[in-house]
């Protein structure tokens, strides 16, 4: 979905010569996915990337999942969960599979060690706060409502600002991509898409460190986090262009598409990657044929499962979910409004709901750990009482 951006200072052709006063050569890497048939970027660096004085491993990648227990449907309020630290080793993890993992982080503290997700693409959606994430292409400004995508590889640190903090995080082994539906075959997103290229933003400036030293930078990859120990800033890229960079997409950005009827969650469709999709459910009107039910209809989802964070608003068809609530409704068996929404809604005019789907085309499992925040009592809300 990224278009060509380019940012600092890069020689004229690539794979030339590129020097510095001194008459030095910067160092150029070429930083692509999909073995170079993907998108990519060429970096410049003070110092190779290369130049690592020390590498052992630094924990291992576990995720302790519940022992199968039986088919229902799950609810847990993330918002009890209120442990702080820092954006990465701060992220307490709910729900995953194969395919991605899904974590809440309360992130107040600042990350004295840079990170890279080695095995995919990462979406950090900010529900409370306001920072800075410092990347070897450049620096970004997060305020609520952001997505922060953070492609494959990417050294960076997160540096919030004072005050409270909250994060979604979707950790993948894939990659993060607007629908291909929404796109002409040159890549640019068509005049029926709920977004446009003015609503994604890289970095805002390019901030270049040559000093020398010891920086620790804490790599993901193959089942552990993995400690470099650079003999250099990381982030000593001179410039860089090229389709691979961090970018930001707000959700407020999100115009959503409505119909005389209800209209799928597809609609609602705001990115995808391997087995996955991501929606984004904003404020907007409701259907507006005469005898419309702007509820959504009972729905079994026969091969995906469905998880929704509430961020915050009304949620039209829900009783019980608080902000930070994370619903999980498995595939298997039919899900839907809660007793009495569905007449509650007719005549309605508008929601002004906020929330972020995640569907999975493979079962997702709970993590043990999450439990402690489970409303057991969910499966049973669906009971009509007299």
């Amino acid at each position: 979905m990224t278009y060509y951006r380019q940012m600092g200072e890069i020689p004229k052709k690539r794979h030339t010569t590129f020097r510095k006063e001194d008459g030095s050569l910067y160092r150029e890497q070429v930083m692509g996915t999909k073995g170079f048939s993907g998108n990519q970027s060429i970096l410049y660096h003070h110092y190779p990337p290369t130049d690592v004085s020390r590498a052992e491993l630094h924990a291992k990648v576990e995720h302790a999942y519940e022992d199968q227990g039986v088919l229902r449907h799950r609810h847990l309020l993330t918002g009890e969960c209120t442990e702080t630290g820092d954006a990465v080793a701060g992220r307490h993890y709910m729900l995953g599979n194969e395919d991605i993992m899904i974590a809440v982080a309360n992130p107040t503290e600042a990350m004295d060690y840079y990170y890279r997700n080695s095995d995919g693409d990462e979406l950090l959606f900010v529900h409370a706060g306001t920072g800075k994430v410092e990347t070897m292409f450049g620096a970004l400004y997060y305020k609520p409502g952001d997505y922060i995508m953070i492609p494959i590889g990417t050294i960076y640190r997160v540096l919030p600002d004072a005050g409270e903090s909250k994060m979604l995080v979707v950790e993948t082994n894939s990659w993060i991509t607007t629908p291909k539906r929404y796109r002409n075959q040159q890549g640019q997103l068509l005049e029926h898409s709920p977004f446009c290229e003015r609503d994604f933003h890289g970095p805002a400036n390019l901030e270049t460190h040559a000093e020398l030293g010891e920086y620790e930078v804490r790599t993901k990859s193959r089942g552990y986090v993995h400690k470099h120990i650079f003999n250099h800033h990381p982030l000593d890229v001179v410039g860089w262009d090229g389709y691979l960079y961090p970018w930001i997409f707000n959700i407020s950005d999100f115009e959503p598409i409505t119909g005389r009827l209800h209209m799928p969650p597809p609609i609602h469709q705001t990115f995808e990657g391997n087995n996955f999709v991501i929606c984004s459910f904003v404020p907007r009107m409701y259907d507006y044929h005469p005898d419309s039910i702007p509820a959504p209809y009972f729905h079994s989802n026969v091969d995906s499962d469905e998880v929704l964070y509430y961020v915050r608003g009304n949620f039209m068809s829900r009783k019980g979910v608080k902000e930070g609530s994370i619903t999980l409704h498995p595939s298997g068996i039919p899900h839907g409004p809660h007793p009495g929404k569905i007449e509650d809604s007719i005549g309605k005019k508008e929601t002004l709901e906020l929330a972020v789907m995640i569907d999975t085309f493979r079962p997702l499992h709970v993590v043990e750990k999450a439990r402690i925040y489970e409303d057991g009592n969910y499966m049973y809300s669906w009971i009509v009482k007299g």
